[in-house]
């Protein structure tokens, strides 16, 4: 244990120093790190195999129950501790239950491996506010999802309040990320994947109708939040859908119209 009495002081750099693009580019070409927040999202994060480096933790906390538990599962390892007026200092708002850990980002699944390997399965094309991708990630944890394959202009998913909101799940459901440019609509149909397009289109079907069950294999793609799914990737598309709507709204928030797809399309009859 080691105690902090500044936001200045060096040996907390990697907390105080970088912002979470340049974490993710930390040890290029070899991989990057990640802040993780809370011990629940922490220890799903260890669970998931990321290596620890560093842990931050406020002086009151460091004794309790829960960051002990979450202590012994970790050796050699440095944990400073400051009090909370110095640490929502590095954070810029109070901390969320009193620790944080700076992790070795793990290695993704292949896009073959996950895709064959799953039957219902969530595409996020440009879903850029983490908070978003978060919560998509928890109601596919919830509900049945396989995996998720997310287009590279999509927010990280283990950027630290991606992570937070999906309370860890980012660390349980299989995820990776198709390639720069691929065709991965192709990908999708050519494992054998029924693709279905959430968008406001005249031909777009009811979330649901009686085929979207019926397909052994589903990827169901959600858009970017201020234009939706490109033209292209419907065009692509075996189905357009859409969740019926009252008193004139158009369409849900992505992450709300993620959990009513997720439930609608992987529940058991």
């Amino acid at each position: 244990m080691i105690k902090i009495e500044s936001i200045d002081d060096s040996r907390v750099d990697i907390f105080t120093k970088y912002n979470e693009a340049q974490l993710y580019h930390y040890y290029e070409p070899n991989g990057g790190l990640f802040i993780a927040e809370t011990p629940e999202v922490i220890k799903r994060a260890l669970d998931r195999g990321a290596e620890p480096i560093a842990f931050l933790v406020e002086e009151k906390a460091y004794e309790s129950e829960v960051v002990t538990e979450l202590l012994s599962h970790v050796d050699d390892v440095d944990v400073f501790v400051a009090e909370l007026n110095v640490i929502n200092k590095i954070t810029g708002f109070n901390l969320t239950r009193g620790v944080l850990a700076a992790c070795k980002r793990p290695s993704l699944p292949e896009v073959e491996g996950l895709l064959q390997s799953s039957k219902r399965i969530a595409i996020l094309e440009d879903v850029m506010n983490p908070t978003n991708v978060g919560a998509i990630f928890r109601s596919a944890a919830a509900l049945g999802v396989d995996g998720i394959i997310l287009t590279h202009n999509s927010a990280d998913p283990f950027y630290r309040r991606a992570a937070r909101v999906a309370m860890g799940t980012v660390f349980q459901v299989p995820w990776t990320y198709f390639e720069k440019g691929s065709d991965y609509v192709r990908t999708l149909k050519d494992n054998g994947f029924a693709v279905v397009s959430m968008a406001l289109k005249d031909n777009a079907i009811s979330l649901a109708n009686p085929a979207l069950k019926q397909q052994e294999k589903l990827a169901v793609i959600f858009g970017t939040e201020s234009t939706g799914i490109k033209q292209e990737t419907i065009d692509a598309s075996d189905f357009v859908t859409i969740i019926p709507m009252h008193h004139g709204v158009d369409s849900l928030n992505v992450a709300a119209a993620s959990a009513v797809t997720f439930w609608e399309l992987c529940k058991k009859d």
